[in-house]
């Protein structure tokens, strides 16, 4: 069964009953609607309480402006977002083969986009496949990097303890039933394998100033918004050691200028642009207050 969090009156995380209204938050890629982020008092994590059900969620993602379906270069934002995507990518393949130790394994790339990465991965020699449950998105991935994904149907067919690294970038905020799914990301894994989690961080400098307005809560597609904390808290409840963290530089400046656009603040690019060094200068004493985060776990 699917976890409903529409009106829930427990966190998804800890199943506490200490949690409340924090904001109201805009849809501001699609509808334009209103949704709730409500805060837990033990394990820190956010939720978008009044978010859609698995059934009705789909229509918020259509929208050409939508990055990771659509693989759209259009505006300032978006195609600095793919001048760096490169980097991005040869960053996260190096992590991968760090914490696996392994220079070529089986990898499974979790909502994978347009296939940027799986491509990535198998051009250096990994089994690299990738699930993506958009269709569309599906279609961009054969038309622009000539890469097959699977159709999220074909998650439970995985082969239980067959896989070295599991990545998920900025996909688990999107599940709605985090417990079971990461119950059977765990089967999948081989006993040394290696899970990667990246998910924004609503605890960073950027996320405190812009409030309601920062990009990363993107209510109502990200169902729910992680502290380190409320990660650590998942990632234990399930199974997993965390590893190691590591910060995501580039999601700064990625998710600032957006937030400065929705705050319709005045010089959006030069604030945007400070905002985000600001936020990674706070990040290089306290990691743990960047933007976005990579959790690497393990069994």
């Amino acid at each position: 069964m699917v976890a409903d969090i529409s009106s829930s009156s427990q966190c998804p995380v800890c199943k506490s009953e200490q949690v409340h209204f924090a904001l109201s938050a805009r849809d501001q890629t699609v509808s334009g609607e209103f949704f709730e982020i409500w805060t837990c008092n033990h394990c820190s994590l956010r939720f978008t309480r009044n978010a859609p059900p698995p059934e009705n969620i789909g229509r918020y993602y259509q929208s050409e402006n939508y990055i990771s379906h659509s693989n759209t270069h259009k505006g300032l934002v978006n195609t600095l977002y793919h001048r760096v995507r490169n980097l991005t990518l040869a960053s996260k393949f190096r992590l991968v083969q760090s914490a696996t130790g392994l220079k070529q394994g089986d990898h499974l790339d979790i909502g994978a986009g347009t296939g940027a990465f799986v491509k990535f991965m198998s051009e250096k020699g990994w089994r690299s496949q990738g699930i993506e449950p958009d269709e569309s998105a599906r279609r961009n991935a054969l038309t622009d990097h000539q890469t097959h994904l699977h159709p999220a149907e074909a998650f439970p067919s995985v082969p239980s303890a067959s896989l070295d690294a599991i990545t998920l970038w900025h996909v688990l905020e999107h599940v709605h039933d985090l417990h079971p799914y990461l119950q059977h990301i765990k089967k999948l894994l081989r006993p040394s394998g290696r899970l990667f989690i990246a998910v924004p961080n609503y605890t960073s400098y950027d996320g405190m100033k812009y409030r309601e307005n920062w990009a990363a809560y993107d209510v109502p597609r990200h169902l729910y918004h992680f502290s380190p904390a409320s990660m650590k808290y998942l990632l234990n409840a399930n199974g997993f050691k965390l590893i190691r963290t590591e910060p995501m530089w580039f999601d700064s400046f990625y998710i600032s200028l957006l937030s400065e656009k929705y705050a319709k603040g005045r010089a959006p690019l030069f604030n945007g642009f400070l905002t985000g060094a600001v936020s990674n200068m706070k990040a290089v004493l306290d990691k743990e207050r960047c933007s976005s985060l990579i959790y690497v776990a393990g069994m």
